[in-house]
């Protein structure tokens, strides 16, 4: 869980190169040319065929999803949600994009020198607030719009989602530069690389239930809520505001204390309050980011702000 305050309504940064694995690379590398490993031609020959794991794309248009497509269109409309469009994202396809890094040269098996050969890297970015975030897009179109030089590479979301986790990232950042973009948060990120369902962490009652067991011995506390933190919302690129898709803070936590609470008091409640939820495991990982609201119940004295 990190408490602090993601202001951006959209990761920007810079394209940080990680290396793939010999064998992605390779394969990666031969793609698109005319001939398999062995040299033989791929013209005149059928690689589809029903239940072949390796050829789920092979007649892919590189055009969005439709399911995802329907769930932002919603999100966007204001009669979707963020749990729909993790939901979407669970069978959706997307590309990754890697590009080309000229490796460094070196001697061979028999001491001559060895020409550089080109290396595929994945694209990740960096948030404002420091973290790596995997960009993934729903077209070919937008990839190429982001990165000209870019290779798209055709995974379901799933798969982008554990290769963010492999890449230690902490978001994935869907179609980076488009006119909207839908940022799914660690939490969300982790269910989808699972394949399990995703419920947000505004929406989770159960996280409300260990609040309240926290704050039963806070006796200056007199209410405890939750509600989305203002990272949740963004905006398209004409401006219109879009309730999710935000990179966070997802969370607020709102804390009501007793009229007359001083207010170091009620600092010194608070930061019991947030230490006991760091060391909670089912807290901490449900939650990415938290924000504080600290306010009294009407009455005489006190100031809890």
């Amino acid at each position: 869980m990190t408490a602090h305050d993601h202001s951006a309504s959209r990761p920007a940064g810079t394209a940080t190169p990680k290396h793939l694995p010999g064998h992605i690379s390779a394969a990666l590398a031969r793609a698109g040319g005319g001939t398999d490993s062995a040299g033989q031609d791929w013209a005149g020959r059928d690689l589809s065929g029903e239940g072949n794991p390796l050829h789920n794309f092979d007649a892919d248009d590189g055009r969005a999803d439709s399911g995802y497509l329907a769930a932002i269109g919603a999100l966007i409309a204001g009669t979707g949600t963020e749990q729909e469009v993790h939901a979407a994202l669970a069978t959706a396809r997307v590309f990754i994009a890697v590009v080309a890094q000229l490796a460094e040269g070196g001697l061979g098996e028999h001491g001559f020198t060895e020409d550089k050969e080109a290396d595929m890297a994945l694209v990740t970015l960096t948030a404002p607030d420091g973290r790596t975030a995997l960009p993934v897009f729903t077209t070919v179109e937008n990839l190429q719009s982001w990165h000209a030089e870019a290779r798209p590479v055709a995974v379901y979301a799933p798969r982008a989602a554990l290769s963010a986790v492999s890449e230690e990232a902490q978001m994935l950042v869907i179609d980076p530069g488009a006119d909207f973009t839908f940022v799914l948060r660690r939490p969300g990120m982790w269910a989808l690389a699972q394949q399990q369902d995703w419920l947000p962490s505004y929406t989770d009652e159960s996280l409300l239930a260990i609040l309240h067991d926290l704050a039963a011995g806070e006796s200056a506390i007199a209410g405890i809520s939750l509600a989305p933190g203002h990272g949740v919302g963004s905006r398209t690129g004409s401006g219109q505001i879009v309730p999710g898709g935000g990179p966070g803070p997802e969370l607020r936590l709102e804390i009501t204390f007793r009229a007359g609470t001083l207010g170091e008091d009620a600092r010194e409640s608070a930061t019991r309050i947030q230490a006991a939820l760091a060391g909670n495991a089912v807290f901490a990982e449900a939650v990415d980011s938290l924000e504080l609201a600290l306010t009294a119940e009407p009455g005489r004295g006190g100031n809890a702000q």
